[in-house]
């Protein structure tokens, strides 16, 4: 009895050792796929793929009237490119230049009487005379008592004594010329602000693509009188997915791959700026979005296309600063 027990006990035990090496073997194949294709998705390089991105405005602006009256002056219309600061359009100034014009009078006759020390150094000459005469008339008293009376001796301390008081109210009144030329200052650069203001200027560079007013129209301040696009740089806009996305990601290099009317697959490059901290809990998806250059003019809002996320940083402002040293002239004699 004892022989065909121990028979049984080695058979069970090798059936077990075979399901344990099986089952370890079966395991290691299922996983091995899933390594492969995490491999695939480009974990050691770190690139990502994303199929749809959407092309979005960068920035935009509604340009308003900071005075009220009336726009003599419209330099451009819709289409026009325009520059950062550049003039649009000009509201009747010519009370403004007046006042302009008035406040540079007033601070230049401050200036000239805050430079006049004049009255400082007659108070400091006319103070030594008087101090002198006061001198002269102890050293009279000393020689002959009775020739000088005490209320003469009083008078010409009290004038030398005054004349001291004088130097101080003289360099008083300079101070307060040279405070008043500050504010005349002020004044001036007020009337010229006045004058800025009724400037429309652009706050960034783009395109105009509405013009609310015409020339001659009254205008209220807070009034939008163009709206401007910046369209050489744009968006790209799209989702990650939760595992994908990492705020470490700002600053990689992008590249969008867009069809245009001509030229299909068209790339631009540019540099992932923002990752959202926020999960969507229905999708497990991040929002993102890259700046892509668009110097030529190109893209448009709206367009849509593909984007590939590259493991390197961006170096789009490397390339700029060598092609602004390339373009200056050589000043070497």
């Amino acid at each position: 009895m004892t022989k065909p027990r121990t028979k049984l006990v080695v058979v069970l035990a090798a059936v077990a050792v075979g399901l344990v090496v099986g089952l370890s073997t079966a395991g290691r194949a299922a996983a091995q796929p899933g390594a492969n294709r995490a491999q695939s998705e480009g974990a050691p390089s770190g690139t990502i793929h994303v199929e749809s991105v959407l092309v979005t405005l960068d920035a935009q602006a509604e340009v308003p009237a900071r005075e009220a009256g009336v726009l003599t002056t419209m330099g451009v219309r819709e289409g026009d490119l325009v520059e950062e600061d550049q003039v649009l359009a000009v509201i009747d100034d010519a009370e403004a230049q007046l006042d302009k014009r008035r406040a540079q009078i007033e601070l230049d006759i401050a200036r000239l009487k805050s430079e006049n020390d004049i009255i400082v150094r007659f108070a400091k000459a006319a103070a030594e005379v008087a101090k002198a005469d006061y001198r002269r008339t102890l050293e009279s008293r000393e020689k002959f008592p009775k020739a000088v009376s005490d209320s003469e001796l009083d008078h010409d301390r009290l004038t030398a004594e005054k004349a001291v008081l004088e130097i101080e109210q003289a360099e008083h009144e300079f101070q307060t010329e040279g405070m008043t030329a500050q504010l005349k200052e002020n004044e001036y650069a007020k009337a010229v602000r006045g004058v800025e203001r009724r400037k429309i200027t652009s706050p960034i560079s783009g395109v105009v693509v509405q013009v609310n007013r015409r020339r001659g129209e009254w205008v209220e301040p807070g009034n939008p009188v163009f709206r401007i696009l910046r369209i050489d740089r744009l968006r790209a806009e799209g989702f990650l997915k939760a595992e994908q996305a990492s705020r470490k990601l700002a600053g990689r290099r992008v590249v969008l791959k867009v069809d245009l009317p001509n030229q299909p697959g068209a790339e631009f490059e540019g540099r992932l700026v923002f990752v959202s901290p926020e999960i969507d809990p229905v999708g497990g998806q991040l929002r993102f979005w890259a700046e892509i250059e668009n110097r030529d003019i190109e893209l448009s809002p709206g367009m849509q296309g593909s984007l590939t996320i590259h493991d390197a940083p961006a170096r789009l402002a490397e390339r700029e600063t060598k092609a602004a040293s390339t373009s200056q002239p050589d000043d070497t004699p």
